[in-house]
């Protein structure tokens, strides 16, 4: 615990010295991209929410503004801890007692959905590839493209539901892409505020989907039995 200590301290130091040797190479331009960057990522969480927005107003049925208002303490929760995981048990409880889910339904989806719904990670992590290589000059091919969305969602699916795990995994795709697995230094001080936001859209996926699900069983249970 001592060693691992003494790393954590050393760690933003390394970090800058890292992201300093980069952006002597490439130029201020490098910091200015990541401005551009950040903000693509964000939108792209956004335009995700507004998917699940959708789904539980059209979907679902359910009523908008009370509904994302109940989420809210699993959502605050997500972006504070940056875990799926740790949420987890938050999830469950307004999903069963605010959003009056079946606990067979939440029991199952959540879980589930902390271990491979991770649409906000599989966003972020093509949107980083394209950065990097427009950053590096390297040009991507359809294959190449193709290559790397499917890689980056066989690596969401997969991921650990703990913080940082994302910019790990990032390290694997950029080699399949082809641009240098150190590049991910660049995105190293901008990374942890990401990561709580894409967290945050991955535990209101996870909800949406309880809410989905819930009435597609709802739906069929009120069938016409024989």
């Amino acid at each position: 615990m001592k060693v691992v200590s003494w790393a954590m301290c050393l760690a933003p130091f390394a970090a800058f010295g890292l992201m300093a040797g980069i952006t002597s190479k490439l130029g201020l331009s490098a910091l200015v991209g990541l401005g551009a960057y950040m903000g693509t990522v964000v939108i792209g969480l956004f335009a995700m929410l507004l998917i699940y927005i959708i789904i539980i107003k059209i979907f679902a049925k359910r009523p908008l503004l009370s509904t994302l208002a109940m989420m809210k303490d699993a959502q605050l929760l997500a972006f504070s801890t940056s875990s799926s995981a740790a949420v987890m048990p938050v999830s469950i409880k307004t999903a069963e007692e605010k959003l009056k889910v079946k606990p067979k339904v939440s029991q199952f989806i959540i879980p589930l959905g902390a271990t491979i719904n991770m649409d906000g990670t599989a966003l972020y992590q093509i949107i980083a590839v394209f950065f990097l290589a427009q950053l590096f000059n390297i040009d991507l091919g359809f294959t190449t493209i193709l290559l790397i969305s499917l890689t980056a969602l066989a690596a969401s699916i997969g991921a650990p539901s703990a913080p940082g795990t994302g910019i790990v995994i990032l390290s694997t795709i950029l080699i399949a892409a082809g641009i240098p697995p150190v590049a991910v230094v660049l995105l190293l001080g901008v990374d942890r505020v990401l990561d709580m936001t894409r967290t945050m859209v991955n535990v209101t996926g996870d909800l949406t989907a309880c809410l989905f699900f819930d009435k597609r069983i709802q739906e069929f249970d009120d069938l016409p039995k024989g």
